[in-house]
């Protein structure tokens, strides 16, 4: 793998991104993604801690701060994530949230500068693409396609 590899990986929510990012963090001897939402944040944190040894993952983001000293795997708010760490791999999903008026100006920011030093990887909707495209140099797109097949079954009562 060639140093400092960037990959956006875009596609519909159900295609697996966020578990082939998690999967390729741990592949790597250091890592970190950066998450929308802090439950999400917290739920990759348990499922990461029953497989890797929970002194080496942290968690932060701006209501939790689990940050063991020797931690190499790092689960994050994007407003949390540090920018002082190098690390092999760095993820950032949902981002197409680069486009929202309250939140994109920290994404997009994490899109120009964080990086990992063998790989980043963009995670997020396909209409990224293009934005990607002009604003980040020599990135490798991966499409992902929905496992499921979404249909339309008429009109339901809820009450």
């Amino acid at each position: 793998m060639k140093k400092n590899k960037l990959v956006a990986v875009l596609g519909p929510t159900n295609t697996g991104k966020t578990y082939l990012a998690i999967e390729t963090m741990l592949s790597f001897e250091t890592g970190m993604i950066g998450f929308p939402l802090r439950l999400l944040a917290r739920e990759v944190y348990d499922k990461v801690i029953k497989k890797v040894d929970p002194s080496k993952v942290a968690l932060i983001t701006g209501e939790e701060k689990i940050i063991p000293i020797n931690a190499k795997y790092y689960l994050c708010t994007v407003e949390s994530m540090p920018i002082d760490k190098n690390l092999e791999f760095v993820g950032i999903d949902e981002i197409q949230m680069c486009t929202d008026h309250e939140r994109g100006h920290i994404f997009t920011e994490r899109m120009l500068e964080s990086r990992g030093t063998k790989l980043t990887m963009f995670l997020g909707s396909q209409v990224m693409a293009k934005i990607i495209n002009k604003l980040v140099n020599n990135v490798d797109f991966e499409k992902k396609d929905r496992y499921s097949k979404l249909s339309y079954s008429g009109i339901k009562k809820i009450s």
